[in-house]
């Protein structure tokens, strides 16, 4: 089998090419023209661009057999995801990989501009000596506000911790676990982080919510002499309201590393000696380099062989841990989703999914995500993967629900519960894992099920009566189809049997299957 095929068109590290030589054909092409690579970008499987290379509707559309998007590194400013979304193509990109660097430059902007380093090194290396013009403050004991607690926030908080701050977030988009996690209070608006902070810092993503976000308004409510960093992107700052702000004084001091236009040459900001800026290295470090492109080259080629990838764009944000934790969940919600038009054929009209004991404190959007995976792939002739299963699900009137609830549910310390209604066609399938974590089916409108979801299972609605059971395996022995094993739950008068079989089950045996006297209906799942 011919290897798959993936274009690097910007610098990463040695290191990272030689691990994708290792399954994947490989074209490093940095500095491709733009005009060369639309024109052989459909002979490729996967990309792998830093911020250079504009992944845009433009090229996806040549892009035929594209599957994949690496981004080496963390912005996304270059990439259409909503077009690569709609096109079932992959985005993922490497935010772990510089956390530690641009976190650390964090904390480097701050202190240097509390306490004036880098003026009185300048000074000092002028030939002069005092040290009056340069007494600065203490971090200790101040209130840092963090204007968005992702990765990099989020270690930021952590490291405020150490310096003894006390710690104030505010980010709309991160459930209460992640304050409580580490240790931030929450702020409900940005209005109330920046009246309380005595240093404020941005680490959020550069978008049309965020561009300007800290701007006069903003500025103008904020404590008098309050200090300002940005390691995040250019822009989220106004950089027209910050140069008045320290005009006025409102501003003590600002620590800078990305700017609204870069390179960026001849900024007033550059004149204040109480700002103190860096050319954008919050991810330029030698261990970051080095991350960057074994992680990117480690999630293209999870992403080409169709597992699951931790930091995919167009998903749920999970971090490595977490998705290691929820993995097996994933799989199970992937096969009850499976099952509905194995069965049915009848359109769905709303989705239920409810999450019971510990995985609801978890991250459980990319188990819905994977649940409509399973549950679209089987109607639709395009690629539904879990990036686009949402929105394959949403242009089928398909409405999706969720609820979460920490406590227990019908003895299962965790359960997924899927209700799917549509006109009279209603389907409960619920599930878990076993003690070993290998995903398990419990219940199938309302029926005790209990098997694993894995090969070729048959499944049959029969009267309880002696002899069905019996007639109904002996097809299957005639078949040859070995059972490996059976599962028969009651309700009333009616039974749910469920087979596992050990080799697939044909039409014309299907068709015996259902003719059996005392079948009310029967159907092969595959998973």
């Amino acid at each position: 089998m011919d290897k798959q095929r993936v274009i690097v068109t910007e610098r990463i590290a040695q290191e990272g090419l030689d691990l994708l030589k290792t399954e994947l054909d490989v074209d490093n092409r940095e500095g491709i023209s733009r005009e060369e690579l639309l024109e052989i970008i459909g002979e490729y499987d996967a990309i792998v661009v830093r911020s250079a290379t504009q992944i845009n509707e433009e090229l996806l559309e040549r892009a035929t057999r594209l599957k994949m998007v690496g981004r080496a590194g963390n912005g996304i400013d270059n990439i259409d995801v909503e077009a690569c979304t709609r096109q079932g193509v992959i985005v993922a990109n490497t935010p772990d990989s510089n956390t530690i660097s641009a976190a650390e430059q964090t904390f480097s902007l701050m202190l240097s501009s509390l306490r004036n380093t880098a003026e009185a090194n300048a000074f000092i290396k002028g030939g002069k000596w005092d040290r009056k013009p340069f007494r600065g403050m203490e971090i200790y004991g101040k209130t840092l506000g963090i204007v968005g607690l992702g990765r990099i926030g989020s270690m930021v908080a952590t490291r405020a911790r150490a310096f003894g701050c006390r710690v104030i977030a505010y980010d709309p988009y991160i459930a209460d676990e992640r304050f409580e996690r580490f240790r931030a209070e929450k702020k409900n608006t940005l209005e109330e982080l920046v009246r309380e902070a005595d240093i404020i810092t941005v680490h959020t993503p550069r978008n049309e919510e965020t561009m300007g976000m800290i701007g006069e308004k903003e500025l103008a409510m904020a404590q008098d002499g309050v200090r300002v960093v940005n390691c995040a992107r250019g822009g989220i700052i106004n950089e027209k309201a910050l140069l008045e702000a320290l005009k006025s004084g409102k501003v003590g001091s600002a620590g800078l590393d990305v700017f609204e236009k870069e390179p960026s040459y001849g900024n007033p900001l550059f004149e204040f000696k109480n700002v103190v800026v860096t050319p954008h290295l919050g991810a330029d470090t030698y261990e970051a380099q080095y991350r960057v492109g074994v992680n990117i080259a480690e999630q293209v080629i999870k992403g080409l062989r169709g597992e699951m990838v931790p930091n995919v764009v167009n998903l749920p944000t999970v971090l490595t841990e977490e998705l290691e934790s929820l993995r097996s969940y994933i799989e199970l919600a992937r096969y009850m989703g499976s099952i509905y038009y194995q069965v049915e054929k009848a359109p769905i009209d709303r989705v239920e999914l409810s999450f019971s004991g510990e995985i609801a404190r978890q991250e459980t959007e990319l188990l819905t995500v994977s649940f409509l995976t399973g549950l679209v792939s089987n109607i639709v002739s395009e690629r539904v993967n879990y990036v686009n299963a949402r929105l394959k699900a949403e242009e089928r009137g398909i409405k999706v629900f969720e609820k979460r609830e920490d406590k227990t549910f019908k003895g299962y310390a965790n359960l997924i519960t899927a209700h799917i209604y549509n006109h009279g066609h209603n389907m409960e399938i619920a599930g878990t894992l076993t003690g070993a974590g290998t995903p398990y089916i419990v219940e199938i409108n309302g029926f005790d099920a209990e098997f694993t979801p894995s090969g070729c299972v048959v499944m049959a609605r029969n009267e309880d009566r002696p002899g069905v059971i019996g007639a109904f395996t002996t097809v299957l022995g005639q078949a040859g189809i070995n059972i490996s094993m059976m599962r028969v739950g009651s309700k009333g008068e009616l039974n749910l049997m469920v087979v596992n079989v050990d080799s697939p089950v044909d039409v014309d045996t299907l068709a015996r299957l259902q003719a059996v006297n005392g079948i009310h209906g029967a159907w092969v799942l595959r998973f």
